[in-house]
């Protein structure tokens, strides 16, 4: 199978200009990769945003105090690594968390606007985010539960990153493709991607037949017996 790109930039590019997540869901599900959704819990914060990159995994825990003398200088860290975490996103990539059971706030303005600096992709969290009318204006792509200013500095800390993680029973590896748009979030393994893709694009299209040929008259019976898509 030719692929129909030659860097990260262009597929990213592809993916946001051809594709969204039903197809992609679909074809991975062709696959056998059944459960690569992450809980509809975790949607856009504005319906138009698109986020398409490699997952950079942080991993958060919950926390009690923002400060407290422990068995690990994380305990006396407010934040944990999360500075460190945040620093270290390469372009294209998309700050991807999860980890923690308290209700509170994993994303906000000036992570995006350090994100963004960094020309990173996205953010992704199993929490809440915050600043949400300066994340919108700086028109960054944020998934999370919803809106909640409730600060982390007193309830979680990042305890590592570039390490895999869980969502929702979904593992996510360093470097797997994190598609979302307004109907949710998957996860294309890295090994299957080029497969993945490829076969998503030409469902895609072949989709865009399929509904000129509907529009044009022909019945969705002849029409899935002519194109084999629907």
């Amino acid at each position: 199978m030719t692929n129909l790109w030659n860097s990260d930039e262009e597929l990213f590019s592809l993916m946001k200009t051809e594709l969204f997540t039903a197809v992609v869901g679909d074809v991975l599900d062709k696959m056998g990769l059944l459960h690569q959704f992450l809980p509809p819990r975790i949607q856009a914060l504005h319906p138009d945003m698109l986020v398409a990159g490699r997952a950079m995994p942080v991993l958060e825990a919950d926390y009690y105090v923002e400060k407290i003398e422990g068995q690990t200088e994380l305990s006396s860290k407010p934040f944990g690594l999360m500075f460190h975490a945040l620093d270290d996103l390469k372009p294209n990539e998309v700050y991807i968390a999860a980890g923690t059971s308290q209700p509170y706030a994993m994303w906000g303005e000036l992570m995006s606007t350090r994100a963004i600096h960094l020309k990173a992709a996205g953010a992704v969290v199993d929490g809440y985010s915050r600043d949400t009318k300066g994340i919108l204006r700086l028109n960054f792509p944020t998934f999370s539960h919803g809106r909640y200013a409730q600060d982390q500095g007193a309830r979680g800390k990042v305890i590592d990153w570039r390490v895999p993680i869980e969502i929702g029973k979904i593992r996510i590896q360093p470097g797997d493709i994190v598609f979302g748009d307004i109907d949710g979030v998957l996860i294309v393994p890295k090994a299957a991607e080029e497969e993945a893709i490829n076969r998503a694009l030409e469902k895609v299209r072949a989709e865009n037949m399929v509904r000129k040929a509907i529009e044009d008259g022909m019945s969705t019976v002849e029409a899935f017996e002519t194109y084999g898509v629907m």
